[in-house]
């Protein structure tokens, strides 16, 4: 017996133009061109178990991009893009206690030898940044391992 019926997906002419350009796009990432086949084949009327057997994704993840792209779909193109309404939503969390101006001044102080100020090592350990950078300002707080993590990042 089926369901209920999908919510229509009604786009206007620059939309399907704007999701075709992104599908073709050779730098855009996989996942969101996945979700722009979606959202076109639900404004073909594909119900949301044809598109998840046409595209191998969960009936979930169909029915997620068509009532995300209906939400959406009320604000202007020049509002809120095509690729931006097809990216993954803010996730939940704390806020993130390194700035990304903090990161900055991390990243050029590890790219500086540390005999330059003052420590008597050749190369940067966890514990030797973590205490330049506290010595410095940059950060108030840090462990030695999570500076270790952001060196290895750089």
């Amino acid at each position: 017996m089926p369901g209920p019926k999908a919510p229509a997906v009604n786009l206007s002419e620059a939309e399907r133009e704007g999701l075709a350009k992104l599908i073709k796009r050779h730098q855009v990432g996989q996942q969101i061109a996945l979700r722009a086949r979606i959202v076109l084949a639900a404004a073909d009327e594909q119900s949301n178990q044809a598109i998840a057997t046409r595209y191998k994704v969960t009936l979930d993840t169909a029915r997620l991009w068509r009532n995300r792209w209906i939400q959406l779909q009320d604000m202007s193109l020049a509002d809120l893009s095509i690729e931006e309404r097809l990216q993954d939503a803010p996730r939940p969390g704390a806020p993130a206690q390194i700035t990304a101006d903090q990161r900055c001044q991390i990243e050029a102080l590890a790219c500086k030898k540390p005999e330059k100020y003052g420590r008597p090592i050749t190369n940067w350990t966890g514990r030797e940044i973590a205490d330049e950078l506290k010595k410095r300002k940059i950060v108030k707080n840090i462990s030695p391992r999570h500076a270790a993590r952001l060196l290895k990042r750089c």
